[in-house]
């Protein structure tokens, strides 16, 4: 949607209802219980439109606030956004500094008034190494999550600074603390359980914008799962607009009724090669995680998919022929 749209008196009405009328229409099906976002591309939109790189993520700021309104309408518990990567801090001193402030800036006015919590019972969690913030940033930060622990509807994580490696550190460090126990037993799931989304639904949904295919350190033990869709989309990150979000919710929703499996695991070649056609009507600028892997075990070629399907008919045809040889025995 063009961006002049956006200047129309009552536009903002109609996106909020709008938002509403789709959500509603989500919860009709399957809804992912937990989706995380790398919201990349701030600075390359700034570039691309000659404008300061503040003001690019300052519009960052704003996309996410709508997509997250789309998402809790559409009945999601969840939602991790990645906003400062601990390898951020490598970049020049004056970014550094106007993202403190912008966090500030922001936070403060949702302490102030907190619309979007109130509405929809959202509580805030900062996860990530906070030690490395300023006290300034980090004292805000703390009293945001203390105005809305008492939410209880849904959770905005907040990964500010994060990097998957010092989570899984950190859960490390915290299962050596209680590993005096008597009977403490160490697997997956005491590592899941230490990791800052352990008390959290599994992510089910991860999304990346700007046409970046990797996950840039974010939630990878989480991702890892066969049930966790991954989708790339090219949109930079203030482009990115609900309605790309809804097609992707839409999509997800559509292969998780049909099929399942949101992620496209475990299905035949024939669903596959079904399924790959369906997504490709739905949102054919978007890729997903499962295409990856039928590059590497050759099934999206629909001449081995057809051969393999052919395979799979003879072997059932013989077996038939096996059994009508027995009964007439």
């Amino acid at each position: 949607m063009s961006d002049w749209v956006s200047t129309f008196p009552g536009y903002k009405q109609v996106l909020s209802s709008g938002k509403k009328f789709f959500g509603r229409v989500i919860q009709t099906g399957p809804v992912p219980q937990h989706v995380g976002i790398i919201m990349d591309g701030n600075r390359r939109y700034a570039r691309n439109h000659k404008i300061e790189i503040k003001e690019g993520h300052s519009m960052g700021f704003n996309t996410m606030a709508n997509v997250l309104e789309l998402l809790y309408e559409c009945g999601v518990k969840v939602a991790t956004v990645y906003a400062f990567s601990i390898e951020n801090f490598n970049r020049t001193s004056y970014e550094i500094k106007w993202l403190m402030d912008l966090a500030k800036s922001k936070f403060t006015q949702i302490n102030q008034n907190g619309l979007l919590c109130e509405e929809y019972g959202v509580r805030i969690k900062i996860i990530g190494n906070l030690k490395l913030l300023p006290p300034d940033v980090l004292q805000i930060l703390h009293e945001t999550e203390e105005i809305t622990k008492n939410n209880t509807r849904a959770t905005l994580n907040v990964c500010f600074p994060y990097t998957s490696r010092d989570e899984m550190t950190h859960a490390v460090k915290s299962i050596v603390s209680e590993s005096t126990k008597e009977r403490f037993i160490i697997n997956e799931d005491t590592l899941m359980r230490h990791l800052y989304t352990g008390d959290q639904p599994p992510v089910d949904l991860l999304v990346r914008t700007s046409g970046t295919y990797r996950l840039s350190d974010f939630l990878l033990w989480q991702c890892v799962s066969p049930d966790c869709a991954v989708v790339f989309v090219e949109n930079l990150w203030p482009e990115f607009k609900p309605w790309d979000m809804l097609k992707i919710l839409i999509n997800w929703s559509f292969n998780k009724y049909w099929y399942g499996n949101s992620s496209g695991y475990g299905l035949t070649p024939r669903e596959l090669m079904e399924r790959t056609h369906s997504l490709e009507l739905i949102t054919p600028t978007t890729r997903v995680g499962f295409e990856r892997r039928n590059e590497v075990e050759g099934d999206s070629d629909e001449t081995d998919v057809s051969s393999q399907m052919g395979t799979e008919e003879e072997t059932m045809t013989s077996e038939d022929e096996t059994d009508a040889k027995v009964k007439i025995a």
